[in-house]
């Protein structure tokens, strides 16, 4: 029960600092503001703001690419399930050392046995190449995107108001 208090508290603060600053689709995907930056200096500008007033957006593309990710890949999403169900289930069925036979079984071994072969599988399923794919797709679209939307009228006032 306290995990499952801890686990709303946590959404609850998520939702109120990442969701909050989520910007509404019609103002991310706004075509009229759309144009092609004039040279590298107005790209970067665009990149620097853009990228702090749309950072909620960004975190649900960066999070939908990685369930993506995970999903287009079954041996990566066998070895994540294997190594965390291997982790819940020995912590909640074995807390204490239990004998089988001649030999003590401990949750030191057990988690050993779940390394031994839970490590391997997870070597197979490349999670580092699905990593680097997921770090250069969402700089593509968040860069792209970045750059190529022009900021609102009120970056004008955020600029003033840094000022004084």
């Amino acid at each position: 029960m306290e995990v499952l208090l801890r686990v709303t508290d946590t959404v609850k603060s998520f939702r109120e600092t990442r969701l909050s600053a989520l910007r509404p689709v019609t103002e991310f995907f706004d075509f009229n503001r759309v144009s092609r930056p004039a040279d590298l200096n107005t790209a970067t500008t665009r990149i620097s703001y853009n990228t702090r007033y749309f950072s909620g957006n960004y975190g649900v593309i960066i999070a939908i690419l990685a369930v993506y990710a995970v999903l287009t890949n079954p041996l990566l999403l066998i070895a994540l399930a294997f190594l965390i169900g291997g982790f819940a289930a020995i912590n909640k069925f074995a807390p204490e050392p239990m004998q089988l036979g001649e030999h003590v079984v401990t949750q030191k071994s057990l988690y050993t046995g779940l390394f031994v072969i839970g490590i391997p599988l997870l070597w197979f399923a490349s999670p580092v190449s699905t990593f680097f794919w997921l770090v250069g797709a969402s700089s593509v679209l968040i860069l792209g995107h970045a750059s190529l939307l022009e900021p609102g009228i009120e970056s004008e006032y955020t600029a003033v108001g840094e000022v004084v």
